[in-house]
Order: C-alpha cells, then sequence, then structure tokens
C-alpha cells in the first residue's frame, strides 16, 4: 500500500518562509507527474505547483516568483520552498501524485493527509 505523508507545515509571519516536503512510502518504484493543491476556509482547492517526472514545473500565477517545487526521485519525495510568504497563502497543503508505478502495476490519483500553513502576525 503507497502513502503519502506531508510534513513541514506550521506558522510564520508575512514575508517569512516554509519548506514542504511530500514523501512516498510502501511498495513503489517511481512516482510520475506530483503537485501541490492548497484549501484556504470556504474556498475550493486550488492548484499551486506541479513538476513532472523529468522536472518541468509550473506555478499558479499568485506564487510565480515566491514558491518553488522540486524533487527528489531516489527518495520520492516532492517539496515545495514557500519564500515571501502573504496571510492570503494561509491554507491547508495537500500534496498529489497522479500515478505511482508500484509492483502491482500503475495505481493513479493518490493524496497526502494535508498540512496547515498559516501566515500572520
Amino acid at each position: 500500500q503507497v502513502q503519502f505523508v506531508e510534513s513541514g507545515g506550521g506558522l510564520v509571519q508575512p514575508g517569512g518562509s516554509l519548506r514542504l516536503s511530500c514523501a512516498a512510502s510502501g511498495s513503489l518504484f517511481s512516482v510520475v507527474a506530483m503537485a501541490w493543491f492548497r484549501q484556504a476556509p470556504g474556498k475550493q482547492r486550488e492548484l499551486v505547483a506541479t513538476i513532472s517526472a523529468g522536472g518541468s514545473t509550473n506555478y499558479v500565477d499568485s506564487v510565480k516568483g515566491r514558491f518553488t517545487i522540486s524533487r527528489d526521485n531516489a527518495k520520492n519525495t516532492v517539496y515545495l520552498q514557500m519564500d515571501s510568504l502573504k496571510p492570503e497563502d494561509t491554507a491547508v497543503y495537500y500534496c498529489h501524485a497522479d500515478q505511482v508505478d508500484t509492483a502491482y502495476g500503475p495505481e493513479y490519483d493518490y493524496w497526502g493527509q494535508g498540512t496547515q500553513v498559516t501566515v500572520s502576525s
């Protein structure tokens, strides 16, 4: 069974930084595309950043130049470095994997449990 576990959330002042991690565990060989989503109270979940297996990245306009998504394929881990944080970045952040290659074949649509990020003075 494959699981994704996030860490690194917390409370930070405006202008500060946080680094989120999402590590896959279980019987898997590799993870294809990965992404970070976030959901603020009363709002729909939104896509923040994506990274392909080859390392190509995309970002929502509101975080461009402030957030950086990266991955370590050897560790099956994806990261989100968040700098110059703003109060509007406050949300629960979720990692997502489109496809995971396992000993039993490909499996799809995995989510982490979420980690809270709060930006406040």
